[in-house]
């Protein structure tokens, strides 16, 4: 069957005719404005037209229509691309993305479909990344992990499985070693209590914590022991 039979929807009516010319558009090589009946009708991505078009052809509403939806959907296609570039994202950060640009609902299923062909779209893969991301330039425990992977979309168990592989303590101490230099001048309860602060506020539990603080305490006195050597 084909893409004009698979896709047909209602057209504007009135617009089909015999295509009289396929012009490239000034400035951009990648879209094409199609002529019916010698007058400009619609513009297409290059690709579309020279997959579907020739000079000659008779084209109906209905076929009209399809073109159209195609070009929706290419260029929905492209704007997720073009999101994607940046960093990775989750499926859910993707659809909300194309929903936010008000494309259709059909138009969507096809892109996410297309891109998940591709290998763009990989929960567990872009979870990973914002684990590894996070713990390198921003520690924080598994809880908190899981609230964010959890409101960008991923499913609970993708969740679980990468934010288990996580040790809480150790993040914990990457989140606040480079700053015991800023704060060694503190006395111990002011210590205790901006690291308790800082590290709760990272989501960390009370037992990580106290932990946390214990290696921060014994590190501040080697750092006193070796400076009076």
């Amino acid at each position: 069957m084909s893409v004009f039979g698979r896709m047909a929807e209602v057209a504007e009516p009135n617009m089909g005719g015999i295509v009289t010319a396929l012009e490239f558009q000034k400035g951009n090589k990648e879209r094409v404005n199609v002529y019916l009946d010698g007058a400009y009708a619609f513009g297409l991505p290059a690709v579309i037209a020279a997959t579907h078009l020739r000079r000659g052809q008779v084209l109906s509403d209905a076929e009209i229509a399809t073109l159209q939806a195609l070009d929706e959907q290419e260029r929905a296609y492209e704007q997720a691309l073009r999101f994607l570039r940046y960093r990775p994202r989750s499926r859910a950060e993707v659809e909300r993305y194309l929903q936010r640009k008000r494309f259709a609902e059909e138009v969507i299923t096809r892109v996410m479909t297309r891109l998940q062909d591709a290998g763009y779209l990989d929960d567990e893969a872009f979870a990973r990344f914002w684990v590894e991301n996070r713990q390198h330039f921003r520690p924080r425990s598994r809880r908190a992990l899981s609230v964010e992977l959890r409101r960008k979309g991923v499913e609970q168990d993708i969740v679980h499985e990468v934010v288990s592989e996580q040790d809480d303590e150790e993040a914990a101490w990457q989140a606040v070693e480079a700053r015991l230099s800023r704060w060694s001048a503190l006395s111990q309860e002011q210590l205790l209590r901006k690291l308790g602060d800082f590290l709760a506020r990272r989501g960390f539990h009370y037992e990580t914590i106290r932990a946390v603080c214990r290696r921060a305490r014994q590190a501040l006195r080697t750092d006193d022991i070796m400076n009076d050597s």
